[in-house]
């Protein structure tokens, strides 16, 4: 039954409790299962059938013992090492007993920590990832599809293995001229979910095993504590430093920590990869306005906060607003930063003189564009917060409480298709319109998935959801192309799973881009009926078959001068219905309405066949300069055609 349990528990009530007759009770619940589920295929009504048996030949009375007479002690709920807050607070409400704790030990602003997710090893997963390291090739795929972050890489010199563990593993580091370095894929075991996405973006095979890739996924039980050692230690190594990785390739973002991780997400959730992501490119400066939604619950859910933190402390702010007024809480962000900002340069010009007209012209004119500059950029503030200290001028005072507003800041306005479609789109479009430079994040599933499945604006011709029974009737809003018509505004829409260096490329492009940009991120989800192992797999089809080109607009900036619309993904090469059959959302109409099924696909695939015309024209309108070329971050980027991940 897949995890589910309501057809098990229903089948023990009615056989114990004597409410029917056993032999009718286990005759209506079958029926119960043919109207429930006979829509999604005689597969799925099979499989509950046989859970039904299943239960009763193993339904057997547990006698009660008078009084307990183990000597076992639960485990504790987080570990000794943990921050006072976790184990006062944190581990409190994960033992569900919030409702015990006073008021004065809650944080009195309601700001809480963050990073307090790593704390809290939930263990929901019986077999996980292993890595071999003689068949990987340290391609980073895995690290990136990850949905929780629990598959981390690092480099670092191999001297430092004279302290490891027993059973440590290693391999030297891929590449020419690093002789000494070695690389480690580590997994979090104990907050994995199981969900095998990392199995299916792995391309390294074995020559000799059939079957074994460079990571494959085994019985937890008989290495849990042997890979507990082996995280404690490898979370002593130190971090690789952004300036020693090219960010811009697949291979070098799996160096970097993402400030994202063990979040409550679906396992093989969709979304969370890209917040990820975010992080790992940003997350040191990065502001967050979250719409409700999936992402704000398995964002900001109590018990434990999954946004976290670097080494230096440094980690995204975020804040989660409603629906309606998200992208416009948003724009509050970018507007009070430049306020702050506006008034810091003010100052600094004024105190120029006591300062040094050298010191303020290297602040005021830096480069703020990659992290090197960043990073320098936070060296000149604390030599000007030190200078300022020297001051007696009451102006040095104020200055000193705004001069981290001179370090750029990255402000992304994050939410799901449920907001960014309907509900909070009037706002989303003020946004774009606005001109200032704030970068909107769509998590695109196609339906709100958080509320129970519901129909959006998003949701696709031919797809089956609530509102939408008889298989949604009108073709999906092309939110992208109507950003596109602003022109000003950066627009890209990706899928990991079929090109995550384009998706990567979307980022750094969408963040650089001086004015608001869009990035519409295609997010497999459990809603679709979908193995959530094949998700991956399945955004590849989507992209294959057309309904989901992937596309970066650049607006004129950065020396160009004129609109550049890429088009990523080559010519849809297989039929939608290879890809939409594998989605119970899709195929369960082909049940219950087969006439309709066939008329609504064949309106959904001249759907696919037009959107692709209009794009292509789109192209050849405004081509880029070519096909290789500078990044918008000043790095070498190149935009690929659709591929596997990597």
């Amino acid at each position: 039954m897949a995890g589910r349990i309501n057809t098990i528990m229903q089948t023990c009530f009615f056989a114990i409790s004597g409410v029917l007759p056993r032999e009718e009770a286990i005759a209506r619940i079958k029926d119960a299962v043919v109207a429930t589920y006979g829509r999604k295929g005689t597969e799925l009504v099979e499989r509950n059938f046989a859970g039904i048996d299943r239960a009763l030949e193993n339904l057997h009375e547990i006698a009660l013992p008078a009084e307990a007479t183990s000597t076992r002690e639960p485990a504790p709920l987080v570990p000794a090492d943990a921050p006072a807050f976790v184990k006062d607070v944190t581990a409190v409400m994960i033992a569900g007993r919030g409702d015990d704790l006073p008021v004065s030990a809650l944080p009195v602003d309601g700001t809480y920590p963050s990073g307090t997710s790593r704390w809290e090893k939930r263990n929901i997963s019986d077999i996980v990832p292993v890595w071999r390291p003689d068949i990987c090739i340290q391609c980073g795929n895995c690290a990136m599809v990850c949905p929780h972050a629990v598959i981390r890489a690092r480099y670092y010199d191999g001297s430092a293995l004279a302290d490891a563990p027993d059973g440590f593993a290693s391999a030297p580091l891929a590449g020419r001229g690093f002789p000494n370095l070695r690389f480690t894929l580590q997994i979090g075991v104990e907050d994995c979910t199981g969900c095998e996405l990392c199995v299916e973006a792995c391309p390294a095979h074995s020559l000799e095993a059939a079957g074994t890739r460079a990571i494959n996924m085994e019985t937890k039980a008989p290495i849990v504590e042997r890979e507990r050692r082996n995280l404690a230690f490898f979370e002593t190594l130190p971090d690789n430093k952004p300036a020693g990785v090219d960010a811009t390739l697949v291979r070098g973002v799996q160096y970097l920590t993402p400030l994202f991780e063990y979040s409550g997400a679906c396992a093989g959730c969709g979304e969370t990869p890209y917040l990820g992501l975010l992080t790992q490119l940003f997350g040191d400066r990065l502001l967050v306005a979250n719409a409700t939604g999936c992402s704000s619950i398995y964002g900001g859910n109590l018990p434990t906060t999954p946004w976290s933190v670097n080494a230096q402390g440094r980690g995204p702010a975020w804040a989660n607003s409603l629906f309606e007024d998200n992208a416009e809480f948003g724009l509050g962000y970018r507007l009070s930063l430049d306020k702050h900002r506006e008034q810091a340069e003010e100052l600094l010009r004024a105190l120029a003189p006591e300062l040094g007209s050298v010191r303020v012209r290297d602040i005021l004119e830096a480069a703020q564009v990659t992290q090197d500059d960043v990073d320098a950029q936070r060296l000149r503030i604390a030599d000007l917060e030190r200078a300022l200290e020297s001051l007696a001028d009451p102006r040095a005072r104020q200055l000193r409480t705004l001069a981290s507003h001179l370090v750029r800041k990255s402000v992304w306005i994050v939410g799901g298709d449920g907001w960014a479609y309907d509900i909070g789109y009037g706002g989303l479009d003020h946004v774009l319109a606005s001109g200032r430079n704030v970068n909107l994040l769509v998590l695109d599933t196609e339906v709100y998935s958080n509320t129970g499945g519901q129909a959006s604006k998003a949701t696709p011709r031919a797809g089956v959801a609530k509102f939408a029974a008889g298989g949604k009737q009108s073709r999906k809003k092309d939110l992208g192309l109507m950003a596109v018509a602003y022109g000003d505004v950066y627009v890209a829409q990706i899928a990991m799973g079929a090109s995550a260096q384009q998706t990567l490329d979307a980022f750094f492009e969408a963040e650089a881009h001086p004015g608001p940009s869009l990035i519409i991120a295609y997010s497999h989800c459990i809603a679709h009926g979908i193995n959530m192992r094949f998700g991956m797999r399945q955004q590849k089809l989507a992209v294959d078959c057309g309904h989901w080109p992937l596309y970066r607009y650049r607006p004129v900036a950065h020396g160009r001068q004129k609109p550049e619309f890429v088009l990523d993904s080559t010519a849809p090469s297989i039929p939608l219905k290879t890809y939409a059959y594998n989605e119970i959302r899709y195929k369960m109409l082909s049940y219950t309405k087969p006439e309709e099924a066939r008329r609504l696909l064949a309106l959904a695939q001249d759907d696919v066949d037009q959107r692709w015309q209009v794009y292509t024209s789109l192209a050849d309108r405004w081509p880029a300069r070519s096909r290789r070329g500078q990044g918008e971050t000043g790095s070498h980027v190149e935009a690929p055609a659709v591929g596997t991940l990597g």
